[in-house]
């Protein structure tokens, strides 16, 4: 399945995602089965990606020329976290029946491909190919999902999204919220790393964050990064204190990996926390370095 999937992505912009996997309690009491049901059904990690990207081919290339997902087979990725690492106290016990304090946690993280599929819409919308996407995408398309999305917010009672993505490339407000340290998954097949996988505790992440933001407010205020990391800062306290925080660099890992980024990150904004503009110069030249080659690949031909 890891070789379909490498294979499948050949060609299509390199993609990473950045997810939130929330325990089960943290969803609606209503939705709590069909989610359950939907993460005991993936086989594995790799046949959800696969389902996923032939999913997301197969709107492209079918009949009457809608690509919107219509959410009747929506995907949930599953990732087990232990007590210390969610938080939660020994002893208590998670609603999938584990001993919280000793055993592994289920987190669930739903794909939610309805709603993500409209913002990145009306991303395309406002962005500066909005009078092409009016062509690829007609009003009466955009309308007929409007609808759909309507109907998953009144039958959720909730927007929040868990994914982001992001093509050719990753933010570096991303790494922000990791450490060398943190728990990975290296996916390699046929001499290539399909993907790199980085967790994070979601109270780590936000504490990150929060320093990043904090350091940034009083010694850059005007570097774009800071508002980067606002934002997420106010997305991640949007969710079950027990959730973990993922990243996932997609096919670029083969590109980049070993990856010392969050390191960059964090050694670039100690700097300029302390006045130090030749550190912070440095760590920004290796991320450039490293990030700035993977980035021109969206404008080659």
């Amino acid at each position: 399945m890891t070789g379909n999937l490498y294979r499948g992505q050949a060609g299509l912009p390199f993609s990473s995602t950045l997810r939130v996997y929330e325990p089960l309690e943290a969803f609606p009491e209503e939705q709590r089965p069909a989610i359950q049901a939907a993460g005991a059904r993936a086989a594995s990690r790799a046949a959800v990606e696969n389902a996923e990207l032939l999913a997301s081919l197969g709107r492209i290339t079918r009949s009457g020329g809608d690509p919107f997902p219509t959410g009747r087979t929506d995907l949930v990725r599953v990732t087990t976290a232990h007590a210390q690492e969610t938080g939660a106290p020994d002893g208590e016990t998670a609603d999938d029946g584990a001993d919280a304090g000793t055993g592994p946690v289920l987190l669930y993280c739903p794909s939610q491909l309805v709603l993500r599929a409209g913002l990145a819409a009306n991303a395309l919308m406002e962005g500066i190919h909005g009078p092409l996407a009016e062509l690829l995408i007609p009003e009466e398309q955009r309308d007929r999902h409007q609808e759909r999305i309507d109907l998953v917010k009144a039958r959720d009672g909730s927007s929040r999204v868990h994914t982001r993505a992001s093509t050719w490339g990753i933010p570096f407000s991303w790494f922000s919220l990791f450490m060398e340290s943190d728990r990975k998954e290296v996916v390699e097949a046929a001499g290539r790393i399909l993907t790199v996988r980085v967790w994070a505790p979601i109270t780590d992440a936000l504490e990150r964050a929060r320093y990043a933001v904090a350091n940034l407010a009083l010694a850059a205020p005007d570097l774009d990064m800071l508002d980067d990391l606002a934002q997420l800062t106010e997305w991640l306290e949007l969710f079950h204190v027990d959730s973990m925080v993922e990243l996932d660099y997609g096919a670029v890992a083969d590109k980049v990996y070993p990856d010392e980024s969050p390191m960059d990150i964090r050694l670039g904004i100690e700097c300029l926390a302390e006045g130090d503009m030749t550190g912070a110069a440095a760590a920004y030249r290796r991320l450039a370095s490293r990030w700035i080659p993977i980035r021109q690949l969206a404008r080659a031909s």
